[in-house]
């Protein structure tokens, strides 16, 4: 009977390790936090996305606008360097740039931007009721500053990369400030 009780318990131990693999990461692991992803933007050609077109690939989403000064660009271009140290496997990743500025990034601005930093990376956005939606889904807050003449204007937002699995599911929080050496590392441990 001891003996029944020792394989027992060692394949208890054994099964609770399965279905969460361990992962060490520069940013954080999210895996089952309450984020679903979802959403129904339009991308920089034209055509509606939504989350599950992406199915079988990593997906990386980063909320931001073309007009921020600092961060945005920054992250695009680590994260295009990142894809870069990826090599072959660079294939297997989706970079996905949702604007939180849909008053100046339209179509034709995001086409120009999002792809200039690496071809494949597509660019996103919508109604204010969809990025709304988008944003809530993310818990993504985004708040636009109007300069006291009325003209100019920024736009606060959360900072930082959602990544996801290849069934969907919400993996990693990236941070802004990684190295792309950092998030190459992050985005692999997900293969």
């Amino acid at each position: 009977m001891r003996r029944w009780m020792v394989v027992f318990l060692s394949l208890l131990v054994f099964g609770c390790g399965q279905g969460r693999q361990e992962v060490q990461l520069y940013g954080a692991d999210v895996t089952g936090a309450d984020i679903s992803g979802a959403f129904e933007l339009t991308d920089h050609t034209g055509k509606v996305r939504h989350l599950e077109d992406f199915r079988g690939r990593l997906v990386a989403v980063f909320f931001g606008y073309t007009h921020c000064p600092d961060v945005c660009p920054t992250t695009m271009l680590a994260m295009a360097d990142a894809m870069k140290l990826l090599g072959d496997k660079a294939g297997q990743v989706q970079v996905l740039f949702v604007t939180v500025d849909p008053e100046r990034d339209t179509q034709h601005v995001l086409a120009q931007y999002v792809p200039s930093f690496y071809p494949s990376f597509i660019g996103l956005y919508g109604t204010e009721a969809q990025l709304k939606s988008a944003a809530s889904q993310y818990r993504v807050v985004y708040v636009k500053q109007v300069s006291e003449d009325g003209g100019a204007y920024t736009v606060d937002h959360s900072a930082g990369v959602y990544l996801f699995d290849r069934n969907g599911k919400i993996r990693a929080y990236l941070k802004h400030d990684q190295s792309p050496e950092q998030l190459a590392h992050d985005i692999t441990q997900f293969f």
